[in-house]
């Protein structure tokens, strides 16, 4: 199996997969440091992007700067959809053909007053990535950090860059964690028009105001308070 004509567009630079950021390419060497095999590459690079960048959805929702890999890097914390275009945009770095992928969960585990902003329990544009590596499409989700699972008492989700990795059902309690409700399919650039059409519907609460930024310790909340 072989890409069509279209994958010069899975190694370009994206409004939001900005594999071109100077931030993007120097992390993306650093990350995979003297490895040359492409699976060990991704592997590196989806620890690196699931680890060193926290997981944080309290950020202006409005903001197109909000879904962009690169801002991940600048600001250190991310939520599922820049961290997945990170992922992405990483592996164009080296040479990879990749894009991005979204499904709408069900997350039983997100603190209550994350879930009193948003209104529901279902998370819409929940972002992964996906890679091409020996000839077949891979899918990645660095979403939750290390330090973040331990506080939810989930395990974290590990990705050995041949298999898909994609989030666990229960948690270590053996309690619902997340349930995928519907597939959104995949983009070869982040479809923020898209994501801001379908948020606005479904979580009307937060841009009521001037803007729609979430502000509070997603971590804090979770040590506190992990279960919903």
């Amino acid at each position: 199996m072989t890409l069509t004509e279209t994958s010069s567009q899975l190694l370009a630079n994206g409004t939001f997969v900005d594999s071109g950021s100077s931030k993007v390419k120097h992390f993306a060497r650093d990350a995979i440091g003297q490895a040359s095999d492409p699976v060990e590459q991704i592997k590196r690079l989806y620890y690196r992007v699931r680890d060193d960048f926290r997981y944080d959805p309290y950020i202006d929702y409005a903001d197109p700067k909000s879904y962009r890999a690169s801002t991940c890097i600048e600001e250190g914390r991310g939520f599922c959809i820049p961290k997945a275009a990170l992922m992405a945009a990483s592996a164009r770095c080296l040479g990879i053909p990749a894009r991005v992928g979204y499904a709408d969960v069900r997350n039983h585990l997100a603190t209550r007053r994350l879930l009193d902003h948003l209104g529901t329990n279902v998370f819409i544009f929940h972002g992964y990535a996906e890679l091409w590596v020996e000839g077949r499409w891979v899918k990645a989700t660095p979403c939750f950090n290390l330090a973040l699972c331990a506080r939810f008492g989930v395990a974290p989700l590990d990705f050995d860059g041949r298999n898909d990795a994609m989030l666990h059902p229960y948690d270590t309690s053996n309690r619902l964690h997340m349930e995928y409700v519907r597939q959104r399919g995949v983009y070869n650039d982040v479809p923020f028009d898209e994501i801001q059409q379908e948020m606005r519907r479904t979580y009307p609460s937060i841009f009521k105001a001037d803007n729609a930024r979430l502000d509070g310790d997603f971590a804090a909340e979770a040590a506190s308070q992990p279960a919903a």
